[in-house]
């Protein structure tokens, strides 16, 4: 396999569900003048319905399956911004192929802002569907140790979308100019 070079490679954003990445991964693909590429999305569009009716159609054994072959797939694409599902790190072969072949930003957020927007994913997010409180911020807890498998981390709690994503825009220009 080819090394892509670094300025050229995808720049991946990780992270909790409903922290922000597809958001600010938009932008980010703007001020790039690159392709955005929602996983959630393409799995919709492949499978013509919503992820939450794919885990109660086939299983979440099923979407999984498809959302790392996707993964693996844009992987190998040059000059994209790509957002992950927030259980798709959870996959060993998924972290192993976007830390060898893309620029991984973990966008994180603590559990007190997090919470604050629950009340926007609830309906939405399959992984939340039957849990209270206690059992989110187990999830929350168990996955945190899973996304220290990054390149860089951002912190993105009291920051706007425009300064997170003009964060990760400056430091990718920052070190391609370093590592070019």
């Amino acid at each position: 396999m080819n090394k892509i070079p670094l300025k050229e490679q995808s720049i991946v954003l990780i992270g909790f569900m409903g922290v922000g990445k597809t958001t600010i991964g938009q932008v980010v693909a703007q001020k790039l003048y690159r392709d955005f590429i929602d996983i959630d999305e393409e799995i919709e569009r492949r499978f013509q319905m919503p992820p939450r009716d794919i885990f109660a159609k086939y299983g979440e054994t099923v979407f999984r399956q498809h959302e790392k072959e996707i993964i693996f797939e844009m992987c190998h694409k040059r000059l994209k911004v790509i957002s992950l599902g927030g259980g798709a790190f959870l996959q060993k072969e998924i972290q192993d192929i976007c830390l060898a072949t893309t620029t991984i930003f973990f966008l994180d957020l603590t559990w007190d802002k997090w919470k604050d927007r629950i009340g926007l994913l609830i309906d939405s997010r399959p992984v939340l569907q039957g849990k209270n409180m206690d059992e989110i911020k187990q999830l929350f807890d168990d996955r945190q140790p899973i996304y220290e498998q990054h390149h860089s981390r951002v912190i993105t709690d009291d920051q706007e979308v425009e300064e997170v994503a003009d964060y990760i825009v400056d430091s990718l220009k920052l070190a391609w100019e370093l590592y070019a």
